[in-house]
């Protein structure tokens, strides 16, 4: 599950220790190194102490408390790193939730606590490491955080540059099912991320991914009817020549190409705004 290369993986542990001012668990340096800055299962951030993205780090947490934290700090319930014992956040959700550690005692037994975005707490007594293992297999009792889709082998995605297209289609004479496979088989292997129907049966989506490619894809059955991927910028034209051929075995035609702002291009290899040159 760890990907090839990891994302801002590697760096002086040594040089962030002494910048915040403690030693981390060696449990969380070993996971950092596996897996990098990234998403398990498209819920669980983890964050590393290394790489100058701004969305990642964990060397700002040294600083003073200010805004809200500081000026309401009597409310919560632990206190905030650099304070002695405080939390330190090595993780988030795409809740918006912080996974934290409570800094308390030695490294290696610093537990976790879920610090929830309305402003929840709630510990878990396990290192980060455990924690996430155990979230992906489902065996977290959480009354903030969502579940992980039952009957999905766990899954890494490193935050590496990335674009982004929508291909909207006609709607074709095969049913849904039935393009699903044409499409999925046009990619495979490919590895299930989950999916969803309305109740009524006649919209839904189906997310899977390539397995070695690295290309994320979400299939809408309807409403508009369209298929959604995120790839490496360097796969453009690999994917370009797979979807497109899928699409004419689906019988289906390419009404629309837009990136994921919505706005149309005039053809998939025209450079959006928002594309990562390579």
């Amino acid at each position: 599950m760890p990907p090839p290369v990891p994302v801002d993986a590697r760096g002086s542990w040594l040089a962030v220790e002494a910048e915040l001012g403690m030693r981390f668990p060696e449990d969380y340096k070993h996971l950092v190194e596996a897996y990098g800055w990234g998403e398990f299962c498209d819920y669980l951030n983890l964050c590393t102490p290394f790489g100058t993205n701004r969305h990642n780090g964990l060397v700002w947490q040294s600083g003073r408390p200010s805004g809200m934290a500081a000026r309401y700090r009597g409310h919560y319930p632990y206190p905030l790193h650099p304070a002695p014992g405080g939390l330190l956040i090595w993780g988030t959700t795409i809740d918006a939730d912080r996974l934290c550690w409570l800094t308390t005692g030695t490294a290696e037994n610093w537990p976790v606590v879920v610090w929830s975005s309305e402003g929840w707490y709630e510990p878990h007594p396990m290192s980060a490491t455990g924690f996430v293992e155990a979230w992906v297999r489902g065996r977290i009792d959480s009354r903030l955080l969502a579940d992980m889709e039952p009957g999905l082998a766990p899954w890494f995605n490193a935050f590496r540059p990335r674009n982004h297209r929508c291909l909207r289609l006609t709607e074709g004479p095969l049913a849904h099912d039935q393009r699903l496979a044409i499409l999925r088989d046009a990619l495979a292997p490919t590895a299930d991320r989950g999916a969803w129907r309305s109740e009524q049966g006649d919209s839904g989506q189906d997310h899977f991914a390539t397995v070695g490619a690295d290309w994320l894809l979400t299939y809408d059955m309807s409403h508009p009817h369209q298929i959604r991927i995120s790839f490496p910028p360097e796969d453009g034209p690999e994917i370009q020549r797979h979807l497109f051929a899928a699409v004419r075995r689906m019988r289906c035609e390419v009404t629309q190409i837009s990136a994921s702002d919505g706005v149309p291009l005039p053809a998939w290899g025209t450079v959006a705004d928002e594309d990562t040159q390579t």
